[in-house]
């Protein structure tokens, strides 16, 4: 996308996350979410550089300049989202979400990525900010399903999704490319319907019958 695209998208997931926000008036949380922008580029990237121990070989994040505007330019807000994980208080960074592969009509589902940033990490910061992104993809965004393939050795990981209620789908081998070879995945998932039987509003896109 063009840098005037990127910006427009990025506007559209922030207005979509404050009205999230708005209708939650929730002030007991920790943590508090918001769209990443270009603003965001060095202090993301000095987060990543501290947080290297943290993420690999589990979850490769952008780590130069040129990677984080590469990052940037495939947030369309319709396919794919990048959310922060803020400190209520302070705005401090500390974790992001991204919310992957979008897809509408039938299904209606997405793929999680996440991660924590270290000078915050082991405070349950990222379980409040998960619990909070999976809310606002089912309430704001009309999103059915939710999935986080996580390698079987990345047990914070596995043990965070778990804390939030997801079910594990199965097991699929050589599933995602990531440090230089295929790596097989374990699939967690969770519906709306196993947070609320609702009702649940559909999105316009979902088919009548």
């Amino acid at each position: 996308m063009a840098r005037s695209e990127v910006g427009e998208s990025l506007t559209q997931t922030q207005t979509e996350i404050e009205t999230f926000l708005a209708a939650r008036n929730d002030e007991t949380s920790r943590v508090t979410l918001r769209s990443i922008t270009g603003r965001d580029e060095q202090q993301f990237l000095d987060l990543v550089r501290a947080s290297v121990g943290l993420h690999h070989p589990w979850m490769p994040l952008p780590a130069t300049s040129q990677e984080f505007q590469a990052f940037l330019a495939r947030l369309d807000h319709a396919s794919a989202q990048g959310l922060l994980i803020c400190l209520r208080e302070t705005g401090a960074l500390t974790g992001i979400v991204n919310i992957n592969s979008i897809i509408r009509g039938r299904l209606q589902s997405a793929s999680l990525g996440y991660a924590a940033f270290a000078p915050t990490a082991g405070q349950g910061y990222m379980t409040e900010g998960l619990g909070l992104v999976i809310r606002y993809a089912f309430d704001q965004l009309r999103l059915h399903r939710l999935e986080a393939q996580i390698q079987p050795g990345n047990h914070a990981s596995i043990n965070l999704v778990q804390r939030l209620g997801f079910r594990n789908e199965g097991y699929s081998p050589d599933l995602l490319f990531i440090d230089g070879a295929w790596r097989d995945h374990e699939r967690w998932a969770i519906t709306n319907t196993m947070i609320s039987p609702g009702p649940w509003p559909p999105h316009p896109t979902l088919p009548a019958r």
